[in-house]
């Protein structure tokens, strides 16, 4: 109904396909991995809209690609729309307004690249070391390989030493026991730390014991070279069904049901760590696939962003090539320069223009060591947010509303 018309698909699919992405980020909890806008990652010219529009903005363009081969093909093939036809001037019309608005897309990339790349050029840099252990899944909570599994991670750190990197990172729970609660383990990690003499940035599970109840957190620890934490983040938004029980407490039948599934507590959302004379914004997992996150540690003053994840669950599919996509997002979104660390891979740098600087492979031991801008601009995106997403929605649902008050009543044809 809402597009009785040829001339509304121009415009209705590409404002609906924004609106139910958006609601998709929230609803349950929110999932919005695969958003249609990520296809274009490597298209850096195109997706720089993303400082103004986030992801939404990029998905837009598309949907409004495909509703324009649409109107030309029912045109160039005379069929039919609910018994309108596409003519000409629609079709044309069509194609004009898409080359338009891709075209102003084009040169608002061009001139967002070089802008960015003056400030990159004037900018300090730090260097960074990533160390991607590549532990499987199947022994990394394996006590019978937690020491091994930590001299590795220590051993490929001081292979980095002669770099001199300001800040080692490792992915999330690298260390596969409870850090500054078990005290040989946690004794050989700080040592390696004081080897490497550098700051260390570090993932593991963490609790906090509060009278009677024990609180689980997954977190990452900021370590100076003594071995002293300087910071520490707990993940905020958790995974459903996998780190906690959505409705547990209204629902307790439901936390039987699914005993095995762990029972972590959410951590503080948009917490920054300072490091260095700036700050680290923390995304641990499938965090950084959630745009308001990384947004809310940029507006926390957050200059550099770090994204820690174990994406051995996936084996050798391509959900870790997804995932790693959508770091670029948040890279451009917010005009920082973005760190990952991998235990399996995908691992690497990208800076603020959404180059992905350096990477790894899927299922490879390495450590990689960069030198990463630090800038301070602050983009649109940061300080307004998901506004052209917001206001798709409103758009649909006040047209929506309007076509169900002023639809006409179908009649009925009776046979006698």
């Amino acid at each position: 109904r809402l597009c009785a018309k040829p001339v509304n698909c121009l415009f209705i699919i590409p404002f609906s396909w924004v609106s139910l992405e958006y609601i998709r980020n929230y609803l349950f909890s929110g999932f919005p991995w695969g958003l249609i806008g990520y296809s274009q990652f490597n298209r850096l010219h195109l997706i720089q809209i993303s400082d103004i529009f986030g992801i939404y903005g990029v998905s837009f363009l598309i949907a409004l690609a495909n509703a324009t081969i649409f109107l030309a093909f029912l045109y160039i093939t005379g069929s039919k729309w609910k018994d309108a036809e596409v003519k000409k001037r629609l079709a044309g019309g069509s194609i004009f307004v898409f080359i338009l608005i891709t075209g102003l897309v084009f040169i608002y990339g061009t001139w967002r690249i070089k802008s960015i790349d003056n400030l990159i050029s004037a900018a300090k840099s730090v260097k960074i070391t990533i160390v991607q252990g590549n532990i499987e899944q199947s022994i990394k909570w394996d006590p019978a390989f937690q020491t091994a599994t930590t001299e590795k991670y220590i051993n490929l750190s001081l292979s980095a030493k002669e770099e001199k990197p300001d800040l080692v990172v490792w992915p999330e729970t690298a260390t596969p026991f409870y850090f500054l609660y078990d005290r040989l383990l946690s004794k050989k990690v700080q040592n390696g730390i004081h080897d490497t003499n550098t700051d260390f940035l570090i993932g593991s599970p963490s609790f906090v014991r509060m009278g009677n109840i024990i609180e689980y957190y997954n977190s990452a620890y900021l370590i100076s070279p003594d071995g002293m934490v300087c910071g520490k983040y707990d993940k905020a938004h958790l995974v459903p069904f996998g780190e906690y029980v959505p409705f547990k407490k209204w629902l307790p039948f439901i936390g039987k049901m699914v005993e095995a599934v762990g029972d972590f507590s959410a951590g503080q959302e948009g917490k920054t760590i300072k490091w260095n004379n700036c700050n680290l914004g923390l995304l641990i997992c499938y965090e950084i696939i959630f745009p308001e996150l990384s947004r809310a540690m940029t507006k926390n003053e957050a200059s550099l962003l770090v994204n820690i994840t174990n994406d051995a669950w996936y084996g050798k599919t391509s959900a870790p090539y997804q995932h790693f996509s959508m770091a670029v997002f948040r890279a451009i979104e917010n005009r920082r320069s973005l760190v990952r660390s991998a235990n399996t891979g995908i691992s690497g740098f990208i800076d603020p223009v959404g180059r992905v600087m350096d990477s790894t492979s899927l299922f490879q031991e390495k450590v990689i060591t960069r030198s990463i801008p630090i800038i301070h601009e602050t983009s649109a995106y940061t300080r307004f947010g998901d506004l052209f997403a917001i206001a798709c929605l409103v758009i649909m649902l006040i047209f929506s509303i309007q076509k169900l008050f002023t639809a006409k009543p179908q009649r009925t044809r009776r046979e006698f």
